[in-house]
């Protein structure tokens, strides 16, 4: 495919990196051209530009990537849809769930491919622990226990993120969406959400903490904490079954290297036998989600995650905002 990239940030650069050899960057649009002018400096025959419009309208794009902060991801992304392109926009896909109604309407009316960047789920670690899940092997479900926190950095509070009209919210909208996804992703829908939101260290208006108990309509219930006070980067998703245990910690680079451990249950109880895969090198989720989202389009189905899994998600969040933070 023929691509165009809206954000040239970090994540826009990761996206550039992701694309293969099957597919091809042919322009890219950053508010400060300077990034896109650097973004394009290492694809020949690509252009830059300031203007979002222009890169989506463009004649010969056939799919749009948009990276770009938080209050630009839904109006980007609705451009794009009525342009007739395919889109992979980064998560949480918007500021909040109402703003994703519209797109899901014209995204069918288009018949165009709308794919949510919730990469977490195209870690070899999970992509391995949904393959054993579906095996059966842990037996029915019970509950997740996931953790993700980094420890900021200095300025944090001045960043784009810590502005509600930007960002949408703190800690829950950013690292929170990732955990909430991949909870629903082994248990299904949530039918009750129960939380707390509040800011303990960093001096702005949004939430550096989030504590969510999540349960489904079959009582399963996921205990899932995300946080920006956590000093050293860490993630830890444990997914808990009657006959066994998976869980997921690290995901490389400062969060450590990425492993899955399988702890199965004896019939005598006592020590459980224990399976570890480990994934050390580069993130490779990038890359494979970018596969997924082109065989979705090849394929002519509607992506997963996609927006129905980024308004559930964004759902969940609000719940907890409405709520009083203390």
């Amino acid at each position: 495919m023929r691509v165009a990239i809206v954000g040239c940030g970090s994540i826009g650069r990761k996206r550039l990196h992701s694309l293969g050899k099957n597919h091809k960057l042919v322009i890219a649009a950053d508010v400060a051209r300077e990034r896109a002018d650097e973004l394009v400096r290492q694809v020949p025959g690509a252009v830059a530009t300031a203007d979002w419009e222009e890169a989506v309208n463009r004649a010969d794009v056939e799919a749009v990537v948009v990276a770009t902060t938080n209050q630009w991801l839904a109006p980007v992304t609705l451009g794009a849809i009525r342009a007739g392109k395919h889109v992979l926009v980064e998560k949480p896909a918007a500021r909040s769930s109402s703003e994703l109604h519209a797109l899901v309407a014209e995204a069918r009316e288009r018949k165009v491919c709308v794919q949510v960047g919730f990469n977490h789920r195209y870690h070899p670690a999970f992509q391995k622990a949904r393959e054993i899940v579906e095996t059966g092997a842990l037996g029915p479900l019970m509950f997740i226990r996931g953790r993700y926190g980094h420890g900021g950095r200095l300025g944090y509070e001045k960043e784009w993120r810590a502005v509600p009209d930007l960002s949408g919210g703190g800690e829950l909208i950013d690292q929170g969406v990732h955990l909430i996804d991949l909870a629903s992703w082994f248990l299904g829908p949530f039918e009750h959400v129960e939380g707390f939101s509040h800011t303990y260290f960093w001096d702005m208006p949004v939430e550096d903490n989030g504590f969510l108990l999540l349960r489904t309509g079959a009582n399963q219930v996921a205990f899932l904490h995300a946080s920006c006070t956590e000093w050293k980067n860490m993630f830890s998703f444990e997914i808990y079954g009657r006959n066994a245990k998976l869980h997921v910690e690290g995901l490389g680079g400062s969060y450590g290297v990425e492993r899955l451990y399988f702890y199965r249950m004896l019939a005598q109880m006592g020590p459980p036998e224990t399976t570890i895969w480990e994934y050390p090198g580069d993130d490779t989720s990038w890359a494979r989600e970018f596969q997924t989202f082109s065989g979705f389009i090849e394929c002519g189905k509607t992506p997963e995650p996609g927006l129905r899994e980024a308004i559930a998600a964004l759902t969940v969040v609000e719940e907890v905002y409405r709520r009083p933070q203390s």
